[in-house]
Parts: structure tokens; sequence; C-alpha cells
């Protein structure tokens, strides 16, 4: 399955190249063989857009953030000496 298309290739196959998007598959189109845009569906353009209130607990509650993506531990530095 193709993810990565040249300009021209895909202005020829834009059907094609929006149903493998449309089914999760990302796909690249690149000028002069360096990456320019990427084609997703509209679900992961709306799961990546979506906003949160800027409520920190309603960012943790997220459906989308799950335990093991979190670190909580801290580093035990207790950082630089000082003298009084």
């Amino acid at each position: 399955m193709q993810t990565e298309w040249q300009l021209q290739e895909a202005k020829n196959n834009l059907s094609q190249l929006v149903k493998l998007a449309a089914g999760g598959d990302a796909q690249v189109v690149t000028v002069h063989g360096r990456p320019t845009a990427v084609v997703i569906s509209s679900e992961e353009y709306a799961r990546l857009t979506l906003r949160h209130d800027g409520n920190l607990s309603a960012a943790l509650l997220s459906p989308d953030i799950a335990a093991e993506d979190l670190d909580f531990s801290r580093d035990r530095d207790p950082g630089r000496n000082v003298e009084l």
C-alpha cells in the first residue's frame, strides 16, 4: 500500500490517495523528494485539532491519554549546593 506520493502522481491519482487517507493511512505528498504535505482522514484531523478548555483535569481524563503515556517519575536531584 502506497503512503508516499510525488506531487504529480498525487494529482493524477487523487481519488485513490483520498480513499487511502480516509481508510486511516496518512499519505505523504513530496515535492522534489522532500515531504511537503500530509493527507489524513477527517476523523484524524478532528482528533488532532480537538481543543481542551485549558482545564488540566479535563485533559488528563481525555480518553486518548492512557496512563502508560504519562510519566509521573520525579527527579531526586536536590539541585545545586548553596552555602549560607
